[in-house]
């Protein structure tokens, strides 16, 4: 189980501080509003997880109780699909731009949980990855394989909520961070490259 686990929780975390439109929606509402508003907009968007979660968990659950032939199908079209995400992003620009823009602008609490759960429910790529990543960790496919994706769901969510809170708590520091040293993202780029990659061979083998 460790052994599993471990290595997903390694990859879960390198994905998440890797700048992404969630992180860097968090951050301006940190930066623009005060941490509360950003605390908020995370359990907005970490929230969301559940669904993709269960989508996931009774979707490939039924699968494998069909067949592990497709059940290994899906783990090598997600290892597939996770090199392509490496490669669009080694084709990307490596920067982080960081504008307030109109969030400025105060947003009630409610609003802004409602903004993030429904920027991650709604989101198709989202849904997309998880089906990709989450098979690959199973420790037991053949026993209760929704309490496993369910567990893996909650370390997910558990790291996310931690990572982005601590974002909407520096939200300062971090903005001017990123401004003195802008080439920071060409780090990150190359760690979601490795990460995307690594978390593709892991799958394979």
């Amino acid at each position: 189980m460790l052994e599993q686990i471990i290595p997903f929780l390694t990859a879960s975390i390198l994905l998440t501080i890797s700048p992404g439109p969630d992180i860097i929606y968090v951050l301006v509402q940190g930066m623009t509003n005060g941490k509360k508003h950003g605390i908020v907009t995370t359990l907005g968007l970490v929230s969301g997880i559940i669904v993709h979660t269960s989508l996931v968990a009774f979707g490939v659950s039924a699968i494998i109780k069909q067949s592990e032939t497709l059940f290994l199908i899906i783990k090598i079209l997600g290892a597939l699909y996770l090199f392509f995400l490496a490669y669009k992003v080694l084709r990307s620009e490596a920067q982080i731009e960081v504008s307030a823009g109109t969030e400025g602008q105060k947003k009630e609490l409610f609003s802004l949980f409602k903004r993030g759960f429904l920027m991650n429910v709604l989101n198709p790529k989202v849904a997309i990855f998880f089906l990709a990543f989450f098979p690959g960790f199973l420790w037991e496919p053949q026993e209760n394989t929704v309490y496993q994706f369910f567990l893996l769901g909650f370390l997910f969510m558990l790291q996310a909520f931690v990572i982005f809170s601590s974002v909407a708590v520096l939200a300062g520091k971090i903005s001017v961070y990123l401004q003195k040293h802008p080439r920071s993202g060409v780090v990150f780029k190359w760690v979601q490259v490795l990460v995307f990659i690594g978390i593709g061979i892991f799958i394979l083998i």
